[in-house]
């Protein structure tokens, strides 16, 4: 009872970044206790990220709630993700596009891939392929999508995930080393792209051949 009041206060506390209600809602109905390891799991319904492993975290709650918002996903749209890490953000992303829609996301950690696809089938979610891969370049096997979500900061915006955006498609990902900003690329319907940079946010590094090199 003490975990569904935090679970409860901390989607409450979301309302006040005016998310979507939508996006609560299914933030509402995933668990996220079942996506931390044992020994954080007594904050798994605080704001804040919480390490996984291997140098990665999951997310805070705040920038999940922020970048689903942003993407405007909608029933039976087909997403790609790019960091699956421990699959809490792809389970939240599966809620938004219900049974009719499909969640693509590739972990390039092969650890991390097969918790997430654990993690993923405990919470009940039939509805997410977790593809153990390098990120980076997307995936053409299930392109073009009609969403992207990048979950790791990349130096530059990769232009294969560009090309894989369907037009009328929306894509959020954190740009930049030292200082990252969170940027929406729009891909209109005849094409052409438009970036716009918000706030400041911090995010693991994007490794691979369009993201970081694994030395930097």
């Amino acid at each position: 009872m003490e975990r569904e009041i935090q679970h409860k206060l901390l989607i409450n506390s979301l309302r006040s970044l005016g998310i979507r209600q939508s996006v609560l809602d299914a933030m509402m109905r995933v668990p996220r206790h079942l996506f931390v390891p044992e020994d954080v799991i007594a904050s798994a319904y605080t704001d804040t990220p919480l390490p996984i492993g291997h140098g990665q975290t999951i997310s805070a709650p705040h920038m999940v709630a922020i970048m689903c918002d942003r993407l405007d996903l909608r029933v039976g749209q087909k997403v790609l993700e790019i960091g699956t890490g421990s699959g809490y953000n792809a389970a939240i992303m599966a809620e938004l596009v219900g049974k009719e829609g499909h969640i693509y996301s590739i972990e390039r950690i092969q650890q991390l891939a097969d918790l997430a696809k654990k993690n993923i089938e405990a919470a009940g979610y039939e509805n997410v392929t977790i593809i153990r891969d390098d990120g980076s370049g997307g995936s053409l096997d299930h392109a073009p999508y009609d969403r992207i979500n990048v979950t790791s900061a990349a130096p530059s915006i990769p232009n294969p995930l560009i090309q894989q955006l369907s037009n009328g498609g929306i894509m959020t990902i954190p740009v930049g080393n030292f200082t990252q900003r969170l940027y929406i690329v729009r891909k209109e319907l005849d094409g052409s792209v438009h970036k716009e940079a918000e706030g400041e946010v911090v995010f693991v590094p994007l490794i691979g051949k369009y993201g970081f090199q694994e030395h930097e």
